[in-house]
């Protein structure tokens, strides 16, 4: 899903010009090639496919925490095999998406063998977009789950206090001859960074997705004390998802809980923050042959997009925003809002560069 608020369009950037500005910054903040690759590789993600919440914008913060000494700049990445079709990496305390990456590597080779595999990430940092992982999986033929946990930030439905992070769940299914099937949800209303987006962008916030210091609703982004579970009345469906993230994050890691987590946005910036993800490959060819898979997958979602909508409606299937957004910023560049460019202006007189 999109984020809804895309930066305004005055300021936009060729998305190759981008990712060597953000590769430049990262190295100069002291990240070694891998991370500085892995973490541009996921942002370039989010910013090309209009999760603006979880791309560019997050370069700053990147480069000051390697600088401050929470994230480990050059990692040794270790991975234990705990069993035939199950892997336990350790990142060593590095960039979140370098360690979402190599996660993902490793369970789709595992499960060219095992049919299906998982990995559980121990020791790791902020995760930034889920999708960028569970894409990875389907660009190597194989369906890919990934989930994280973030620091408490989310109250439970018809809670007061923040409770969960925002716990995001992500998925992603090859198509013959078309872009992959592409869930990537946070399991709460909305992800924290979108309130820092529309904070940005000076716009209140959509209803129902965020609550002051009482719990209580509030669409004034200065005033989010934590945000809401999905689902709005409903919102038990989205703690539950949030807590089946939790689980298969932290507590079937050993990592620690959304409410042990140091926040993401500091005061301290120079502790790592032990952060826990998961991340599963499963081979189609396991359970169906790839043509009856293929033929499956390809029926289903041309019944999907031909399902009538109501007015004034789209019926789309997941990732097919995205997947149109990523063409049009592919096209005409990718925006940039205005407290961004700033702070990739501090980046560049920072480390003497030029904005692109």
């Amino acid at each position: 899903m999109t984020d809804g608020a895309p930066p305004p369009a005055a300021y936009r950037v060729v998305p190759e010009n981008l990712a060597a500005f953000s590769r430049q910054v990262l190295a100069a903040a002291g990240a070694d090639e891998p991370t500085a690759e892995a973490a541009t590789r996921a942002m370039m993600h989010g910013s090309l496919h209009g999760v603006d919440s979880h791309g560019i914008r997050l370069l700053d913060h990147y480069a000051t925490v390697l600088e401050s000494g929470r994230v480990n700049p050059a990692p040794e990445v270790t991975l234990k095999r705990t069993a035939r079709a199950t892997t336990l990496l350790d990142a060593d305390d590095g960039h979140g998406a370098l360690a979402g990456y190599r996660a993902m590597e490793e369970a789709a080779t595992l499960a060219q063998d095992c049919g299906l595999a998982a990995v559980g990430i121990v020791n790791s940092s902020h995760f930034g977009p889920a999708g960028a992982y569970a894409l990875a999986a389907a660009e190597a033929d194989m369906i890919g789950l990934v989930t994280c946990n973030a620091d408490s930030f989310v109250r439970l439905h018809e809670g007061a206090e923040r409770f969960h992070g925002t716990n995001p769940i992500a998925c992603a299914v090859p198509v013959a001859g078309q872009k992959p099937w592409l869930l990537d949800m946070a399991s709460s209303a909305v992800p924290f960074n979108r309130v820092q987006l529309y904070k940005s962008l000076g716009q209140d916030l959509p209803p129902d997705v965020a609550s002051d210091e009482r719990g209580e609703d509030t669409a004034n982004p200065e005033a989010v004390a934590m945000l809401a579970p999905l689902g709005g009345a409903f919102g038990f469906k989205g703690a539950g998802l949030a807590g089946l993230a939790e689980i298969l994050s932290a507590v079937v890691t050993g990592m620690r809980l959304s409410f042990e987590l140091l926040p993401m946005g500091g005061p301290d910036l120079s502790t790592p923050r032990k952060l826990g993800a998961f991340a599963l490959a499963m081979c189609p060819d396991a359970f169906v042959s790839r043509d009856d898979f293929q033929a499956g997958m390809e029926h289903y979602l041309e019944a999907l997009r031909a399902s009538p909508a109501r007015a004034s409606g789209q019926v789309m299937a997941p990732g097919d925003r995205e997947w149109a957004e990523a063409e049009q910023r592919r096209r005409n560049g990718i925006p940039i809002d205005p407290t961004t460019l700033e702070n990739f202006e501090r980046l560049a007189e920072r480390y003497r560069l030029s904005v692109p």
